[in-house]
């Protein structure tokens, strides 16, 4: 059950409403965020909702089944958008391309992605400064001063940046040079860092795990939502199977069963959900059918140069074809009212 409280709610009234929810064997729990107060309620007994929903100082009651309750669309039908600022918005009646490398290599590089970006109107630049390898030799980022470099150079722009952050520590030093925090496959039950991320004025950009089934990226996303952040996307991009013709098993169907769940915005990455160049653009554009609010994707100057993911990565002139085509897809979807 989730109890929305009216902004200038009395203390005594807090007080009533947690007695109340004791006397039913509920227990109350108070979350308060950028945008409201609530009270996430949890018991087995079936009682009249109107019984709480009459007291002073609420402004609205829901019954909600499901274990992750904030972040579940039955009881805020609304879908959620966020504003990054300068008319650049995520979710429902928006569709954001989020293109840049998989990692922030150098000063060059920067200025050649951000280049390009401008030219086919990317708003949001993506790329790695802090970079979770499989091997420990591998490149693993230019860490803090790869960030305030390209931060400078996105800013002079106008491009929003997406980085991802792996430790809670990491979270306050990067925060002044970052527009969306990204979690990524292999941390997404970190449950300390998505606690912290919860703790966070930044939208953050939550992927799905390795292995992780629908339940738990959005109990994951409670985490966040329940420590005062509503600023929140989920990214479906490939979970492992036992095939190995391909990097990942891209899950269509879970962008259209989110859809149904929950109210935040659905982000595909066909790079990481394929993991091979000639496939990603088809990937893409069957994400944008299967219902999603925006696309992320890897780009490079020169692939096969890649310091690392080069081989799901899309050139310059293989990415520009396809940002044309992801927008009349999704101008199509739209059109047809398909979603």
């Amino acid at each position: 059950m989730i109890i929305q409280l009216e902004k200038n709610i009395a203390a005594s009234q807090k007080e009533k409403l947690q007695e109340k929810l004791q006397s039913i064997n509920y227990e109350g729990n108070e979350v308060n965020t950028q945008f409201g107060n609530y009270i996430v309620a949890v018991g087995k007994k079936d009682f009249d909702i109107r019984s709480i929903g009459t007291m002073e100082g609420i402004k609205d009651i829901h019954k909600v089944s499901d274990p992750y309750k904030l972040v579940s669309k039955k009881w805020k039908v609304k879908d959620t958008v966020i504003d990054l600022g300068d008319d650049v918005k995520i979710g429902t009646g928006h569709f954001p391309i989020m293109a840049g490398p998989c990692s922030i290599e150098s000063e060059e590089q920067i200025e050649s992605t951000i280049n390009h970006l401008v030219e086919n109107g990317i708003k949001i630049m993506r790329g790695g400064v802090y970079k979770p390898r499989s091997s420990p030799y591998a490149f693993r980022g230019l860490g803090m001063d790869g960030l305030k470099l390209w931060y400078e150079q996105a800013k002079a722009a106008g491009l929003k940046i997406i980085t991802e952050v792996m430790m809670v520590e990491q979270i306050e030093a990067m925060a002044d040079y970052v527009d969306i925090f990204q979690v990524g496959a292999r941390n997404s039950q970190n449950f300390n860092l998505l606690d912290a991320l919860g703790e966070v004025d930044k939208p953050v950009l939550l992927k799905r795990g390795i292995s992780g089934t629908i339940d738990e990226l959005l109990q994951a996303a409670e985490y966040i939502f329940s420590n005062g952040n509503e600023k929140i996307m989920l990214c479906e991009r490939g979970i492992r199977s036992y095939e190995n013709a391909y990097r990942n098993c891209f899950d269509i169907n879970a962008i259209a069963i989110l859809k149904e769940k929950t109210h935040l915005p659905i982000i595909s990455d066909p790079s990481h959900g394929i993991g091979l160049r000639q496939f990603v653009e088809p990937v893409a554009l069957a994400s944008i059918m299967g219902g999603a609010d925006g696309v992320i994707m890897e780009v490079h100057q020169s692939p096969e140069k890649a310091f690392s993911d080069g081989q799901q990565t899309l050139s310059y002139k293989q990415a520009t074809k396809t940002y044309e085509k992801i927008r009349r897809t999704y101008k199509l979807r739209e059109e047809f009212k398909l979603i």
